[in-house]
C-alpha cells in the first residue's frame, strides 16, 4: 500500500509543480504587459543614463547607436560595442518604428550626438506587436530623419539584416521579401536626402539567409558578426561626419 500511496502523492506533487511553473510564467507575461502599458515608448530605460551621461566634451564626436534588438545587444554575449570611442547604445529589443519615433528626442536629441545611426523596422515587420507595412516604416523614420537635421545631427541609416531559422522565435515572421523591400526602400531614401546607408545585410548573409558563423539565433548577430558591423559601422561614421552629400557610390557603407 505505501508504494502506491508515495506514487500517488509524487503525481500530485508533480502536477503542482507543473501548475506553479505555469503560473510563475503568467505571471511573469503580466508584468511585462503591466510594463509595457506604462511605458509603451521605452522612455524610462535610459532616462537615469541619459543624466549620468550628461553633455559631450568640447571636441567630443559623439555618436547614438538607436534601434532595437541588434543594436541592444551590441556589447552583450562576448561582442565589444566600441571600445575607446565616444559611441552610445540606445537600442531597446523588441520595440518597433513607432516606439523609436516616441523616444527619439530623449535617447538621442538630448544627447546631443554629431551623428545618429537609426536601425528599425524588424518588428513592425514581424506584426507581433504592431501592424506595420513598408510605408509605415517609411513615415516612422521620415520623422526621425527630420528631427535630427532639424538639430544639426548627422543621420546614418541602416539596413535591415537578414534572418534564418536557427532558433529565434521571431525569425518565422520575419519574411525576407519585405526585409528586401524595406531595405530596397532605406537605400533610395538614403539616397534622396544625402544621407549615409549603411548597407549590413549582404556582409552578413550567405545566400539569403543570416551568414550562421555570424549569428547564434537566426536574427541577432553573435560577436564575429557585431565585429563584421563594427567595421562597416566605422566608414559609416567618417563618411556622415565629413558630410558627404549622398552622391555617388560612396555615400553607402558596404562590406570592407
Amino acid at each position: 500500500m505505501i508504494a502506491p500511496l508515495a506514487l500517488g502523492l509524487l503525481a500530485v506533487t508533480g502536477t503542482l509543480c507543473a501548475q506553479t511553473g505555469r503560473i510563475a510564467a503568467l505571471e511573469r507575461t503580466v508584468e511585462a504587459q503591466r510594463k509595457l502599458i506604462r511605458d509603451w515608448g521605452g522612455l524610462i530605460r535610459y532616462g537615469s543614463a541619459n543624466a549620468e551621461l550628461g553633455r559631450p566634451k568640447p571636441g567630443e564626436r559623439r555618436v547614438v547607436f538607436f534601434g532595437d534588438d541588434a543594436t541592444e545587444h551590441w556589447g552583450k554575449g562576448g561582442s565589444e560595442f566600441f571600445p575607446g570611442r565616444p559611441y552610445v547604445n540606445r537600442g531597446i529589443a523588441g520595440q518597433s518604428t513607432p516606439q523609436l519615433l516616441v523616444r527619439f528626442r530623449q535617447d538621442v536629441v538630448a544627447l546631443k550626438p554629431k551623428a545618429v545611426v537609426i536601425q528599425g523596422g524588424m518588428h513592425d515587420i514581424s506584426g507581433r506587436a504592431v501592424p506595420g507595412t513598408r510605408g509605415m516604416i517609411a513615415e516612422h523614420v521620415e520623422s526621425m530623419v527630420d528631427i535630427a537635421e532639424r538639430n544639426g545631427i548627422r543621420v546614418i541609416v541602416a539596413s535591415l539584416l537578414p534572418v534564418c531559422e536557427c532558433g529565434s522565435p521571431l525569425a518565422p515572421y520575419l519574411p525576407r521579401g519585405q526585409i528586401f523591400g524595406v531595405n530596397d526602400w532605406l537605400e533610395e531614401f538614403a539616397d534622396q536626402r544625402g544621407l549615409v546607408y549603411l548597407n549590413y545585410y549582404p556582409a552578413l548573409a550567405l545566400g539569403r539567409n543570416f551568414n550562421h558563423k555570424l549569428t547564434d539565433d537566426g536574427v541577432v548577430p553573435n560577436a564575429a558578426g557585431y565585429a563584421v558591423m563594427a567595421l562597416m559601422a566605422e566608414e559609416a561614421i567618417r563618411l556622415a561626419l565629413e558630410g558627404r552629400d549622398g552622391s555617388g557610390p560612396r555615400s553607402t557603407a558596404q562590406a570592407p
